[in-house]
């Protein structure tokens, strides 16, 4: 969840109110959010020496509370101490609205773009710095690094429409960057920041595009190559009293939110909220942004009150309702049904579930009564595979093993490389965007993890013999989310003198438990009706050559091999740097249901 520091001499002063820690906590526990820190009484010196905040934990799906204009707006709402705004667009004096026209070519990177202009906008420096934050924490939540979306915020006064949002060649477009002095190329710009810790996380979404998305007014002065960097020319200062929003996306619902958010948390500021008219003639497309209407919704009384326990009334219902921002009223052709307008800033209702869990919010979860249910819709039962794995882990623990719980994230290098296998760029699910190198793919063998374990145990003594039970992940195509989780069994046993009997035997302890017999290599081919198990030599290069075998079973009707177990190869212990030999076991366990 994100966390979001105010100032709390501010914050205080908007609800009127001055509350101690215990107070505020309090208040943030009935309100659905967290008191993380009062910075007030902290130790450390940075904290002593810089105006007292409050950190504040925001559910991830609150968008609405991303800065201190949200927080004290929703605060104030629920303290009863304001109704919350109704938010209206107004065309401008001359009636003429602002144009921004969408070119084809901007589908081969960045189609959807809206915006939207704030007019007589007063700033201070503490409202200029929350405005900037909130976009910062808007691309790093909802957005999703800027992928999903990015936002451009530009002085209207610096600049001339109507606006082209246009996608062209690197080389071709040239402006002076923000905070720069220096014109570049697209191209110069991505080598100029490609080091920058900011702005350097961000270019691989557009660089390897054959077009850039860019937007120009009417005297093609570039006002931002989105989703990297605004022109120096339209900056926004804090002396800017006009403010032209461009928000370009991949996605025309989140697009549409932030469009909202933007202007809920700081039109408070503006004279008047100014819309602008969007043309898009590739896809026959006119409108004017952004739509400001609450969206309608209808939530059944009966519903409300079954789930809470209460026995509310509509009126009733909708009195607390309206705590949480909600305008609701009881329909008049259905006495169980409450007409609700969710307002522009509650992007997270989507289903009269999500009006029920507000509803508990402004009743209060503490007040709520304590009853047993009536009625469950379930009866609890472990999973066929998470109970053969409890019976699994019992049994290996009982011969004398140690349960692991490695990461179910690695690298590539550990996954393929390191134990010398082949990726076929198939069968491993690959992060888009991973943080770092050590968590690049979803393990497709419970075996690195067990390797790092050991490594980091070193100092204890040998010889060690670990195990895991658990989930690898692979890609399956047929499967609605084309992928997998199938649950693997493996074992590691680490000695001075370590030889594939250990991991044998426990093989054939397991299998006697799962009741698999154990068959002659030529049983189980000539007769796949008999049910078995057996092994037989194999060629794998993770091990030693000559000393690993393949795990063999009859099931159905026909065999299968499941697994493999051997003393690895040399070079596989040198990459995970480990001094003693090891014998590793690993096989599937969902064959056995």
């Amino acid at each position: 969840m994100p966390t979001i520091a105010v100032d709390k001499a501010a914050l205080y002063k908007e609800l009127g109110k001055e509350y101690t820690t215990k107070e505020f906590d309090e208040l943030c526990f009935e309100f659905g959010i967290e008191l993380d820190e009062d910075t007030s009484e902290s130790t450390k010196p940075e904290d002593q020496n810089q105006p007292a905040q409050l950190k504040i934990e925001i559910p991830a799906n609150r968008y609405d509370m991303l800065c201190f204009e949200g927080i004290v707006m929703n605060l104030k709402v629920f303290l009863e101490q304001q109704q919350l705004p109704k938010w209206t667009v107004n065309a401008p004096k001359g009636g003429e609205l602002q144009v921004l026209n969408i070119k084809p070519e901007t589908k081969q990177i960045r189609e959807l773009c809206s915006g939207v202009i704030l007019r007589g906008i007063t700033f201070t420096q503490e409202r200029y710095d929350s405005f900037i934050a909130l976009q910062d924490k808007l691309h790093a939540n909802l957005a999703r690094q800027r992928t999903l979306v990015s936002i451009g915020t530009h002085d209207l006064d610096t600049v001339k429409g109507p606006f082209s949002y246009e996608a062209l060649p690197p080389e071709e477009i040239k402006f002076i960057p923000l905070k720069q002095d220096k014109e570049m190329n697209g191209k110069q710009l991505m080598e100029f920041y490609e080091k920058d810790k900011h702005l350097g996380r961000f270019l691989h979404i557009i660089r390897d595009s054959p077009v850039y998305p860019v937007i120009y007014d009417s005297n093609r002065t570039v006002l931002s190559l989105p989703p990297i960097i605004n022109g120096e020319h339209s900056k926004v200062k804090v002396s800017t009293k006009n403010v032209f929003i461009e928000i370009t996306a991949t996605d025309k619902t989140k697009l549409e939110i932030v469009n909202h958010m933007l202007v809920a948390m700081f039109a408070a500021y503006a004279e008047s909220i100014e819309p602008i008219k969007i043309n898009s003639p590739h896809n026959g497309e006119s409108r004017e942004a952004p739509d400001l209407s609450p969206r309608q919704m209808q939530a059944e009384v009966k519903y409300l009150n079954d789930v809470t326990g209460l026995n509310l009334s509509p009126e009733e219902i909708s009195k607390l309702l309206s705590k949480m921002g909600h305008d609701v009223t009881p329909s008049k052709s259905d006495a169980n049904i409450l007409d609700v307008s969710v307002p522009i800033t509650r992007a997270d209702i989507l289903h009269q579930a999500d009006i029920m869990e507000d509803y508990a919010i402004a009743y209060g979860f503490n007040k709520l009564p304590q009853v047993f249910p009536n009625k469950t819709a379930a009866v609890s039962a472990p999973l066929p595979i998470n109970k053969l794995s409890d019976i699994v882990r019992l049994e290996t623990a009982a011969s004398g093993w140690t349960e692991v719980m490695p990461l179910i994230l690695c690298s590539h290098e550990e996954n393929f490389e390191w134990l010398n296998r082949k990726d076929d760029g198939k069968s491993a699910i690959k992060l888009a965007n991973p943080k770092t190198a050590e968590y690049q793919l979803v393990r497709t063998s419970l075996l690195p993890g067990l390797l790092k374990t050991i490594n980091s145990n070193k100092h204890h003594s040998v010889p060690m013999k670990i195990f895991e039970v658990s989930d690898i992940g692979v890609v399956d195509l047929e499967q609605e989310r084309k992928s997998r989780n199938e649950r693997h069994f493996a074992a590691a046993v680490m000695g001075k003198t370590s030889g594939f009997e250990q991991v044998h035997g426990l093989l054939d302890r397991l299998m006697l438990m799962l009741r698999s017999a154990f068959l002659t290599r030529e049983d189980g081919l000539k007769n796949e009706k008999l049910q078995g198990y057996w092994i037989e030599e194999v060629d794998d290069p993770t091990f030693l050559a000559g000393h690993s075998a393949a795990i063999r079973i009859n099931l159905g009707g026909k065999n299968h091999t499941i697994g493999v177990f051997g003393i690895l190869h040399p070079s596989v212990l040198q990459k995970f740097e480990l001094p003693y030999p090891v014998s590793t076991l690993e096989f599937n366990l969902e064959v056995f249901l």
